[in-house]
């Protein structure tokens, strides 16, 4: 078994030095920037397994899981992933707009009054959400 986790924790890391290329030589090809690639396809394309587990956990009406699995995975990648990446090398987020961080404290600041509803999120709150992403990355676009 010690042998299997090694072997994917050495692909986990060819697969993202490979990602990391190709979303550079994209970004270049298309003539956006870095930043913009990182905050849309890559960021979607990292978020699928919670993507899938939280739409899994939905239908099988296991709404803890499936908000846990999302809060707990953005406190991880924000304190535990950044945590790590910055103490390996300093990290400037030069292409990273103010707008990105208030779009996050905004849709945090939104989401205050369905925490005091026992988080309940119906499909209305659910098609806001989905509404602001998509004028989100409407806005990196262009």
């Amino acid at each position: 078994n010690l042998l299997l986790i090694a072997g994917g924790f050495g692909l986990l890391i060819v697969g993202a030095n490979l990602l990391v290329k190709g979303a550079v030589a994209f970004a270049r090809l298309m003539g956006v920037s870095e930043a913009v690639i990182g905050l849309t396809i890559i960021a979607a394309g990292t978020s699928l397994p919670e993507l899938a587990t939280s739409v899994v956990a939905a239908f099988k009406r296991e709404a803890d899981i499936a908000i846990g699995n999302i809060i707990g995975s953005n406190i991880f990648n924000i304190l535990c992933i950044l945590g790590v990446s910055a103490s390996i090398t300093p990290l400037e987020g030069a292409g990273i707009r103010l707008i990105d961080l208030l779009v996050m404290l905004g849709m945090a600041i939104l989401l205050l009054p369905i925490m005091k509803t026992d988080f309940l999120l119906d499909r209305k709150e659910g098609l806001v959400l989905l509404a602001g992403y998509a004028g989100y990355v409407l806005s990196l676009l262009l």
